[in-house]
């Protein structure tokens, strides 16, 4: 377990269970002829595949992660505990498992495939976790220098230790793909085919949450991938076509801002088998994701290693958004796309600090419809806000809303939730808040909802740093512990680091995209709220044809519901809860 994680510091929305149905369907049948009875339980239960050293002759109880994500026996907390497997630690000792494989000098060309250890090593960084690591790093310091400063822990000061010098090839921005998905989303979202409304899919601790306790809903979600999840396909697809190796020697790990982050790279919706096909080789599937760290955890693996990550220079390296100094990525115009020379803006506050789904959409409404104008409306607190884009006439065109935190979700889902017939002849539906009220339709009106678990946003998921963390009472000469007050303080300045991302480019952004220089803007006459859509949809088409994949199985994924066994046969509860305990994860 993480050491920054454990049972004791989480608060999910449902309360944890003790059975688990896996181990008991995997038991191997007593033998009554040879087995003693007192040994019935000794069998050791495995996580993710991984044969810990035989304590028994017994057989070893086989637990696949794929299994806890689809047994609603199990609530976040345990699953949290189950994915903490993917840490700072686990970056580490892949690392330093086999010499990285070796890019030659011209493109394509990649030697150490004869080592079916070594891999090629590559990451992607959330907005959110660099302005994190920014108001830890003090004041003064922008989203953009503390990601210069990550970009160069993970490409230079990882690969000076360790037992290979390894380090990461490339550090990808998730801004990439998030503009991908703001198009992608925006189409979906005004689609007359979509059912209304769509909901924001990006948040994996609100899909949880709606796949195991109201799948009513799941017909709702957005199908378009997350950022985190579209940056794994298109490394993965990518580099594997253009390199000639096997997404399986890939190795990409994502670092961001939520624990719930590790769910979603463990889904099974997001491996190579969901958009391989029919072509996909033998084998376990190979996640898009295969690591995920929080921003807590760059401290901690920035100190594995003997790094102090503070001291590190705020000086532009030639990383991250500045490519000049690192290896080309293989494919030209994926290189202009992932890494320009000039950023695109930052969003403005009014976005949020979520990725910017609504405002996205609420724009591009704008964009269709000269003249409108987006009104905005505070809800019943400072996590719900709704939205109305009017016509020069003062006709609504579209109307949204955004929800955060889970009080205000058990809200949206309750409106959402379909009206059960009445047995009584001639009877009204009830149960639920949508059935008509006098002179209203008996649907949702919003149109479009943006959907996160967090309250105020992904700046506050649970992998961000806290005010209360001991290196930052140590850094800010705290001697009490910081309060809610504090936090909120804290949470206001890491705020200010997200907005401050961009500012210096802004301007060179939009003027370079008007004389065709090199950002993501594409052409000026074309941006919506600083992107162009015609430029991501044709990056969109031309990793298509690059890869001979349909276009959505790479930028769509898909949503079920979670129905579990657990706990229906009494008889087999307690032996459950002993085989939990024998492996000290016992709730």
């Amino acid at each position: 377990m993480s050491a920054i994680l454990s049972a004791d510091t989480l608060n999910d929305f449902i309360a944890p269970s003790v059975a688990c149905i896996k181990p008991i369907e995997t038991l191997p049948p007593d033998d009554p002829s040879t087995a003693d009875p007192s040994s019935s339980l000794e069998h050791e239960v495995v996580l993710d595949g991984s044969l810990p050293q035989q304590r028994t002759p017994a057989q070893a109880a086989q637990i696949s992660l794929t299994d806890c994500l689809a047994c609603s026996g199990c609530v976040t907390s345990a699953e949290a505990i189950l994915v903490s497997l993917q840490s700072h630690s686990e970056v580490l000792s892949t690392l330093d498992a086999a010499p990285a494989l070796r890019l030659g000098s011209e493109a394509g060309v990649v030697s150490g495939l004869e080592d079916e250890n070594a891999k090629i090593f590559v990451a992607s960084v959330a907005p959110q976790t660099r302005a994190s690591l920014a108001a830890a790093c003090g004041p003064g310091t922008s989203e953009r220098e503390a990601g210069d400063m990550l970009d160069r822990l993970l490409r230079e000061e990882l690969g000076k230790g360790g037992k290979w010098g390894n380090a990461f090839t490339w550090v990808v921005d998730t801004n990439a793909a998030r503009e991908m998905c703001l198009v992608l989303g925006a189409e979906e979202a005004l689609s007359p085919d979509s059912k209304k409304p769509v909901l924001a899919s990006s948040c994996p601790g609100w899909v949880c949450y709606a796949e195991k306790t109201h799948p009513h809903v799941l017909p709702y979600l957005s199908k378009v991938k997350s950022p985190q999840a579209l940056t794994g396909t298109l490394l993965k697809t990518a580099l594997s076509r253009r390199l000639g190796v096997p997404p399986s020697r890939i190795w990409h790990v994502a670092v961001m801002p939520c624990f719930d982050k590790k769910l979603e790279a463990s889904r099974e919706e997001l491996t190579d088998a969901a958009w391989a096909g029919g072509g996909k080789q033998s084998g376990s599937p190979v996640r898009d994701v295969d690591c995920v760290i929080t921003s807590k955890e760059v401290l901690m693996l920035a100190e594995s290693r003997g790094i102090n990550f503070f001291d590190l220079s705020k000086k532009e390296s030639g990383t991250g958004c500045h490519p000049s100094s690192q290896i080309p990525f293989p494919d030209p115009a994926l290189q202009r796309y992932l890494f320009p020379s000039q950023l695109s803006p930052q969003q403005p506050r009014e976005a949020s600090t979520s990725g910017g789904y609504l405002h996205f959409i609420l724009q591009t409404v704008a964009s269709r419809n000269p003249g409108s104008v987006i009104q905005g409306a505070r809800g019943r607190n400072s996590d719900v806000m709704e939205y109305t884009v009017t016509s020069s006439a003062g006709e609504p065109l579209f109307r949204a809303a955004r929800f955060y935190g889970f009080r205000n979700i058990q809200n949206l889902v309750r409106k959402l939730k379909p009206p059960k017939p009445s047995r009584m002849p001639g009877g009204r539906p009830f149960g639920s808040a949508r059935r008509p009220a006098a002179g209203k339709p008996a649907t949702l009106e919003y149109s479009y909802v943006e959907v996160m678990a967090c309250p105020g946003g992904c700046t506050n998921g649970g992998g961000q740093i806290k005010v209360d963390d001991p290196i930052i009472m140590e850094r800010t000469g705290q001697e009490t512990v910081p309060g809610p007050q504090e936090q909120k303080e804290w949470l206001a300045l890491v705020d200010e680091a997200y907005f401050s991302g961009g500012e210096d480019d802004a301007a060179l952004t939009v003027n370079g995209a008007a004389n065709g220089a090199g950002g993501r803007a594409g052409a000026a006459a074309d941006l919506v709220g600083g992107i162009s859509p015609s430029y991501i949809n044709d990056t969109l088409e031309y990793w298509r044809g690059l890869t001979g994949i349909e276009k959505d199985r790479l930028v769509l994924t898909s949503f079920r519901e979670v129905i579990s066994d657990v706990g229906k046969d009494k008889s087999q509860v307690e032996r459950a809860a002993q085989l939990a305990g024998k492996i000290g994860g016992g709730w």
